[in-house]
């Protein structure tokens, strides 16, 4: 019983995290892309 829950509440764990590192990468290429653009519309 004890096993199947630490096991249950590591693959959570995991999961969380990966979601949360996929989320992070996605948010600063988006950021990195508008900063492209905003330096591209300054700089002419």
């Amino acid at each position: 019983m004890l096993k199947s829950v630490l096991k249950f509440m590591l693959a959570s764990t995991l999961i969380v995290s990966g979601v949360i590192v996929g989320g992070t990468i996605f948010a600063a290429k988006g950021v990195d892309n508008l900063g492209d653009k905003l330096e591209d519309k300054i700089h002419g």
